[in-house]
């Protein structure tokens, strides 16, 4: 017995061993995954069960000597003996540890795998009843996928025992946990077989379905097992091509619980795809998922509030969801701070429902804005994002920034500046960029050192986290009146303002030329982003970005502020500023053509420019500008026609006296 139980641990350990192998063999063929995070806990999932088994090596149970011999009567038996043997196998608790690995030492799972190829109906049931348990075993998934189960569970989908339909199914649903697994399904045409089990013959009594638990059972294990496989791209193509989208549109409407779960859970994973999102819109979904968020299963309202966080970045989603009275539910939905999961579904499709004003305005009404804020802390970061983001949105409405200053909102948004998370940060500088625009949330900002975190986000290697802060650090500066004296006390931040207009990003570059036009207020603070060079940078910027509407109205307008000081003016005409910002005029982009009008005006106090701005014919575009409804532009316009026109006239008396 020693001998016996001493060759058992070898038998263990080399089990182990070549599960570790398995593993390193299958992230190599998954590192050209159709998903990017399906995996990424298999490594630690090995990791502890080898270390389960290397514990329970010393003292094996009796439950692995009793699985080891029922295995045999698997492989030599008859099939009443076998039965006998599933059964019995059954009757193990076949989640542990110890379990698996019994079955594994001996083939057990090819043997199991074998029985579904038989044509004895009880065998390949118990058998499914068994692979169905031990594949929610990653390491068992991916040795069953090894053994070529998933051809043969994919032929049971077209079995006309129903038993054997739903068992294969949701096995397949386990399995397909594991990329490759989803990879063979779709090549293997399992995808289409899936599909076809949610039909719904057209003349069906909906109350008789409801009441046919079998029926019912298989429309579960067929949405469950495309929930899983619906993680692939490839195989969101796949099934969108076979007609997917109407059968769920069929299935939501029954209302039946247990299928609902896996089919809004579906919706959810396939409504990242914009081509989903408008046949779920079309297809008249968000009714339904506006409705089921007043269900007390909290597994189904967190489905569908993820699918709502997908589709709502489509307008016409959020007008539905509007319409069909989703926004009350989901402002209710965020007091349930136990369910992680659900309020990080919630608070996500909070944040993209907010994008539309009128939702906004709805939300003033419920006062969402005093229960977002205490969920800046003390919650995972995902929630937090979400806030951040639904926050920011939200902050459109004057009424809802005072909700937000009064309910503490700008500290904890303050405080999560000195975080590390990208997404994070860039929602939070956006949220108090937004609540900047009101001259008391700007001062509370500054107070608790807004200002100077915000600023050292210029230093992110992340482009949009740079942009995102100088978007914040604007109206912090318009809404200060102390700004000048606050941006000198930052060491260094003037000259990394210039040093950001050389970035290659439109985003960040649009920022900092909005910054540098609010900075340039401040004629010390001009004074020095001259001495840093900001007219050579800004000249060169000009002509570089010509034909891009996004950047060239910031960068006019920067140009514009810079002229007040000294012969900044002058440097600009000597560098052929004055050409293309006359282009700029023919801009059909209302801020482009008024920040050129501005600049031009400015620069047309050098007589030199004049002359640029004569030969170039401004003067047709800017008098049709002194007829805009916008009296700043009308001043710019006429200012400049008049320099010009005075230049034009100093010249005709000059020639007429010589």
């Amino acid at each position: 017995m020693p001998a016996r139980t001493e060759s058992t641990r070898r038998s263990v350990q080399r089990s182990m061993t070549n599960s570790r192998s398995i593993s390193k063999k299958h992230k190599t063929d998954d590192s050209y995954s159709e998903t990017s995070n399906d995996d990424m806990d298999d490594d630690d999932d090995t990791r502890d069960r080898r270390k389960s088994a290397l514990q329970i090596n010393a003292d094996l149970p009796s439950e692995y000597w009793q699985i080891q011999k029922l295995i045999k009567y698997l492989k030599g038996g008859n099939p009443t003996a076998t039965l006998i043997a599933l059964c019995s196998l059954r009757d193990f608790d076949l989640s542990q540890d110890i379990c698996q690995i019994a079955i594994r030492d001996v083939d057990g799972l090819e043997a199991l795998v074998n029985l579904l190829d038989t044509t004895e109906i009880k065998c390949q049931i118990a058998s499914l009843k068994i692979l169905k348990d031990i594949s929610q075993s990653r390491p068992i998934s991916r040795s069953l996928t090894d053994l070529g189960a998933i051809q043969s569970l994919i032929g049971l989908l077209s079995s006309t025992v129903p038993d054997l339909q739903c068992l294969s199914a949701e096995t397949i649903a386990n399995i397909a946990k594991l990329t490759r697994a989803r990879r063979l399904v779709r090549k293997d045409g399992g995808i289409g077989k899936f599909v076809s089990l949610l039909n719904i013959p057209p003349n069906t009594n909906i109350d008789i379905l409801k009441e046919d638990k079998q029926a019912v059972e298989l429309l579960r294990c067929a949405a469950l097992g495309l929930c899983s496989l619906s993680k692939s791209k490839k195989n969101k193509r796949k099934m969108k091509s076979s007609g997917l989208i109407q059968h769920l549109s069929k299935l939501i409407t029954l209302e039946v619980e247990t299928i609902l779960v896996p089919v809004v859970a579906t919706l959810s994973e396939c409504s990242v795809d914009p081509e989903y999102r408008a046949a779920i819109c079309d297809g008249g979904i968000i009714q339904y998922l506006s409705k089921f968020l007043e269900s007390e299963n909290q597994e189904l309202v967190s489905h569908c509030a993820k699918a709502i966080f997908h589709c709502a970045e489509d307008e016409i989603c959020r007008t539905l969801i509007r319409q069909h009275d989703g926004l009350e539910p989901l402002a209710r939905l965020i007091k349930f701070t136990e369910n992680v999961v659900m309020l990080e579904g919630v608070t996500g499709a909070i944040w993209k429902v907010a994008i539309d004003k009128e939702n906004c305005e709805i939300f003033k009404g419920l006062k969402l804005c005093e229960s977002l804020v205490p969920l800046l802390h003390n919650q995972p970061e995902e929630v937090m994002i979400n806030v951040a983001g639904s926050i920011a949105e939200c902050a459109k409405i004057p009424e809802n920034i005072e909700q937000i200053r009064k309910a503490g909102g700008l500290t904890h948004l303050v405080n999560l500046l000195s975080g590390t998370n990208p997404i994070l940060l860039i929602n939070v500088a956006h949220a108090l960029g937004k609540c900047a625009t009101e001259p008391d949330s700007a001062s509370i900002i500054d107070k608790y050192d807004g200002v100077r975190l915000l600023w050292s986000l210029l230093k992110s290697p992340n482009p949009q986290v740079q942009s995102s802060a100088a978007w914040a650090i604007c109206p912090c500066i318009d809404n200060n009146k102390d700004a000048g004296e606050m941006v000198r006390s930052l060491v260094g931040g003037l000259e990394l303002i210039v040093s950001l207009l050389k970035s290659d990003n439109r985003e960040v570059l649009a920022s900092i030329c909005s910054a540098v036009a609010n900075i340039a207020k401040d004629e010390q603070n001009l004074a020095v982003l001259t001495d840093h060079g900001v007219v050579p940078i800004l000249s060169k910027l000009v002509v570089a970005h010509a034909n891009d509407d996004y950047v060239r109205g910031h960068i006019a307008d920067a140009i514009g502020r810079c002229c007040i000081w000294g012969n900044n003016r002058k440097e600009f005409g000597a560098r052929d500023v004055v050409k293309p910002l006359v282009k700029y005029l023919k801009s059909k982009d209302t801020f482009v053509y008024k920040a050129a009008a501005m600049a031009l005006f400015h620069l047309s106090l050098e007589p030199e420019n004049c002359v640029v701005m004569h030969e170039n014919h401004a003067k047709q575009w800017l008098v049709n500008m002194v007829g805009d409804d916008d009296w700043k532009l009308q001043e710019a316009a006429a200012g400049c026609i008049a320099n010009i026109r005075h230049l034009a006239l100093a010249n005709d008396i000059d020639r007429s006296q010589r």
